[in-house]
């Protein structure tokens, strides 16, 4: 590997947040969750959760959309949404959904310093209740327009942004010792020799 492909892959490493996931519930179209997934890559997010307890996996993620982003994460699949959150409760501190109710609260008034995981859901119903029942609380992100929705790649990207605002702001970033818990696993999978 040429020293510049490698010291590339490293500073990406090193700004990966090991505190921060995002979780796809039942999301229909493989081109969105793969626009999610190019996000994410963007933000330094490593987990990515696609949930479908009600769909059949996925085994195909749209390329163009994604940039093939998906190599370069860590893609967790579950077809149970007791045992996906089950996962989560062992490494996130909180877990919220996104749903349009009366006790949500607003995307900037949550703590992204903290360990969290936020749950999109599907195209068509949102996140479902037995998600919103395993959650530590519900958010949306404010709007004034006529329409009360967005589309979930554009929802994603809105709450992931505001989230490296606020960890940028924290000094997560470009930290010399990793947030991400597995580095060494991460390198081997990249072609990173030790």
């Amino acid at each position: 590997m040429r020293a510049e492909r490698r010291n590339r892959l490293e500073e990406v490493l090193k700004n990966r947040q090991g505190n921060l996931a995002v979780v796809m519930e039942n999301v229909h179209d493989p081109h969105n969750i793969s626009a999610v997934m190019r996000t994410c890559d963007a933000v330094g997010i490593q987990d990515i959760y696609v949930l479908n307890s009600e769909i059949p996996r996925h085994d195909y993620f749209g390329v163009k959309s994604s940039s093939s982003a998906a190599k370069w994460l860590t893609v967790h699949q579950f077809n149970n949404t007791s045992a996906c959150f089950a996962e989560l409760r062992a490494k996130y501190e909180l877990i919220y959904t996104t749903h349009l109710g009366d006790d949500s609260v607003e995307l900037y008034d949550i703590d992204f310093t903290k360990s969290i995981a936020l749950v999109f859901g599907n195209e068509h119903d949102g996140v479902s209740e037995e998600a919103r029942k395993l959650s530590d609380g519900n958010f949306i992100i404010p709007q004034i327009g006529m329409i009360k929705s967005l589309n979930i790649s554009v929802a994603c990207a809105v709450s992931i942004y505001e989230a490296y605002r606020q960890k940028k702001n924290a000094g997560h970033y470009n930290n010399l010792t990793s947030n991400y818990p597995d580095i060494s696993q991460l390198k081997s999978l990249w072609g990173i020799e030790e």
